[in-house]
């Protein structure tokens, strides 16, 4: 199996090196949402030990990761009204994993609504601000 690589986006954005649009954080996960949704409120959730995928990731943490995606889909549910949730998790490329740090797709969903082709188009930041302080407020209540 191929090595982590250390400087991957998301590694880079879990060392504070690369911005994001945060949406929750503890001991052993972090959130944030993707800059290229397929639909609103599209979150991804990632573990904070070095795991290419679900391949090599420590139980533990994937139980962590799963904990942590359960939440942020119940937030995301709340916060737009979905009729319903999306999770996905790609392992290598065969599988369609395009960045190799192990992560979870929280996508809220509307009865009726595609889902966007993925990294189709960047979302405006003002879109993705109001969006991340949905999901937050829905957290928080």
């Amino acid at each position: 199996m191929t090595a982590y690589d250390t400087n991957n986006i998301f590694a880079k954005i879990l060392r504070g090196e690369f911005p994001c649009y945060k949406i929750y954080e503890d001991e052993h996960t972090f959130a944030f949402l993707d800059i290229m949704p397929r639909c609103p409120g599209h979150t991804l959730v990632i573990p904070k030990a070095p795991a290419r995928n679900i391949l090599d990731i420590a139980p533990d943490d994937l139980a962590h990761v799963a904990r942590t995606a359960k939440k942020i889909a119940l937030a995301g549910k709340k916060a737009f009204d979905a009729d319903g949730i999306t999770l996905q998790q790609f392992s290598e490329a065969a599988g369609g994993q395009v960045v190799f740090h192990l992560h979870v797709h929280v996508m809220p969903r509307i009865e009726g609504v595609a889902l966007l082709p993925p990294a189709s188009r960047k979302e405006d930041p003002k879109v993705l601000e109001d969006h991340a302080a949905r999901i937050i407020a829905a957290l928080s209540g």
